[in-house]
C-alpha cells in the first residue's frame, strides 16, 4: 500500500514555495499519496509560540533574509527576498487550492499551489487580488468557477477543518509533512521525508 504524506502548508510561505517543487516530485517519484492541507498559519502560531513576521526580533528577521537568500541560490529557485506583496493574506489563496483540491484533484491543486508561490516570491504578484487568483487559474488551465468555489462555506470549513486538525497534531510552522503521526517541519527536512518514503517502500 502506498505511503500517504499529510502536507500542511500556507500557500504564501516562502518555505513552502522553497520546497514545493522538490517536495511534489517526490512523491510523484516514491508513488506516496497526498493530502493537501491548507492551514491558516496566524492560528496556528497563535498556540504553538510562533510570532508574525513583523513582530519577531530584528536579529531574527535579518537571519531570515540570509537564509532564504541562502536557499534560493543553493536550490537554484528564484525569489525575491523581499517581495512587493509581502506579507500577504494567504486565506483566498489557501481556500482556492482547496477548492481545486475538491473538484479537479490532488496533483492539479499541488500545480496550483506552486503556481500561487512562484507569484508571490518570483514573479512579485498580489495573491490576496481576486483578479490574480483568476489570472492563475487560467495558466493552470483551470476553470474560474473554482474562484466562486473557494468563496463559500464548504472551502472555509474545510480550510478551518484543516487548520484545527494542524493544531491538535502539534503542528506549528509550514511547511510540515507528516507520515504516520510523525513530523517532519520545514523543507529543509525532505531528505528524511525521502528516506522515510524509501524504507517505506522497502519494507
Amino acid at each position: 500500500m502506498p505511503a500517504t504524506v499529510d502536507y500542511y502548508f500556507a500557500p504564501q510561505s516562502p518555505w513552502t514555495y522553497l520546497g514545493h517543487t522538490r517536495f511534489s516530485a517526490l512523491v510523484q517519484a516514491s508513488g506516496a499519496q497526498v493530502r493537501l492541507l491548507p492551514v491558516d498559519l496566524g492560528a496556528v502560531f497563535a498556540v504553538s509560540g510562533g510570532l508574525p513576521l513583523g513582530k519577531r526580533p530584528p536579529q531574527r528577521q535579518a537571519y531570515r533574509l540570509v537564509e532564504l537568500q541562502r536557499f534560493s541560490d543553493w536550490l537554484g529557485v528564484p525569489l525575491h527576498a523581499q517581495p512587493a506583496f509581502f506579507p500577504v493574506n494567504g486565506n483566498p489563496a489557501a481556500q482556492l487550492v482547496i477548492a481545486t483540491d475538491s473538484g479537479h484533484g490532488v496533483a492539479a491543486a499541488l500545480d496550483l499551489a506552486g503556481r500561487i508561490g512562484a507569484a508571490i516570491w518570483a514573479q512579485q504578484r498580489n495573491v490576496a487580488d481576486p483578479a490574480v487568483l483568476a489570472a492563475l487559474l487560467a495558466e493552470a488551465g483551470l476553470p474560474p468557477s473554482v474562484l466562486q468555489d473557494a468563496q463559500q462555506d464548504a472551502a472555509a470549513a474545510r480550510y478551518a477543518q484543516y487548520t484545527a486538525e494542524a493544531r491538535d497534531l502539534g503542528v506549528f510552522g509550514a511547511p510540515s509533512y507528516v507520515m504516520d503521526g510523525e513530523i517532519f517541519w520545514g523543507q529543509d527536512r525532505l531528505d528524511f521525508v525521502q528516506r522515510r518514503l524509501m524504507h517505506g517502500r522497502q519494507g
